[in-house]
């Protein structure tokens, strides 16, 4: 389904570059488990079943582990009317409309497809930006739905989730008595498959990861590009970033683990390595960007 959204071809080959490294890595993965004998095919109907759970039921999902509620037109009629002005805009199906009753300031988008899909905005963050500013966040939401990146991305965490698996088949089955090649003196089988499976995980996520902070950098693109004030949504990065600081340590740790979902990463003072593996690029990078497209354009 089209939609009036700049389209982004670094956004698209990287995600055929990604997924097609993935699906390598994939191959080699069930090679490797053949050719040790290992019946993986339990393991693999356990994940593709994860995989399915997580795909059609995301926006469920998501909803019911932030707190999010779905609201009518009559609860938030500035928010819908807001939504709805947009979807004009880039000429896409309205999704559904929920807010969450958190002081965190964010937002995401969730949903397999443009049918699916819902936006939650939290309370904190309704509080805190500024109509102009709100839509630079909603634009970049929409975009996500748009192009989506929920799907995408659940599909690229597929080999991540097998991977994770195996790992626990080998420490709680008894594979580690087991040697590879006819003799004593093999290397036992839980062993390999326990390396194979840490290696493959590890790559599956940094391939995953730079993958989510490409999309959310096109996403910023083409919300500033739909509203057509990147200076706006640049407003709102700066101070939802700087507003993070001021919350409590105990509210930012239990929203870390939903960062992938949302606008703006949650990450408590210190967190300096997650930000190697973070799911979004930095926030300089990010103003970079929309202070480019505002010379581009040429307005703020």
């Amino acid at each position: 389904m089209s939609t009036r959204f700049a389209s982004d071809r670094g956004l698209t080959s990287r995600m055929v570059v990604t997924m097609f490294l993935l699906g390598l890595l994939y191959v080699v993965f069930v090679g490797v488990l053949i050719a040790l004998g290992v019946q993986a095919l339990t393991v693999l109907v356990l994940a593709g079943g994860l995989l399915l759970v997580q795909y059609f039921l995301s926006d469920r999902i998501a909803l019911f582990a932030m707190h999010g509620r779905e609201v009518s037109p009559q609860e938030a009629p500035e928010l819908h009317g807001l939504i709805d002005r947009l979807c004009a805009m880039a000429d896409m199906p309205k999704p559904r409309v929920a807010i969450a009753d958190s002081d965190v300031p964010n937002a995401f988008a969730t949903g397999r497809n443009q049918k699916k899909a819902v936006v939650c905005v939290t309370t904190g963050i309704l509080r805190r930006l500024d109509p102009r500013e709100l839509e630079g966040v909603i634009a970049h939401e929409l975009s996500h739905v748009a192009h989506r990146d929920v799907a995408v991305m659940t599909i690229a965490s597929f080999l991540g989730i097998v991977a994770g698996l195996m790992t626990r088949f080998a420490l709680y089955t008894g594979l580690g008595g087991r040697r590879a090649g006819n003799g004593q003196g093999g290397v036992p089988i839980g062993l390999v498959i326990l390396l194979v499976s840490v290696i493959v995980y590890a790559v599956s996520f940094l391939l995953t990861r730079a993958l989510s902070r490409y999309r959310e950098l096109a996403a910023d693109r083409a919300g500033a590009l739909l509203t057509q004030r990147p200076s706006a949504l640049a407003s709102a990065l700066t101070k939802v970033s700087g507003e993070m600081a001021r919350i409590p340590t105990r509210d930012l740790r239990e929203a870390e683990p939903f960062n992938a979902f949302y606008f703006a990463p949650a990450l408590a003072k210190g967190e300096t390595l997650a930000s190697l593996f973070s799911t979004h690029p930095p926030l300089e990078r990010r103003l970079e960007q929309l202070a480019n497209i505002s010379r581009q354009l040429g307005r703020g």
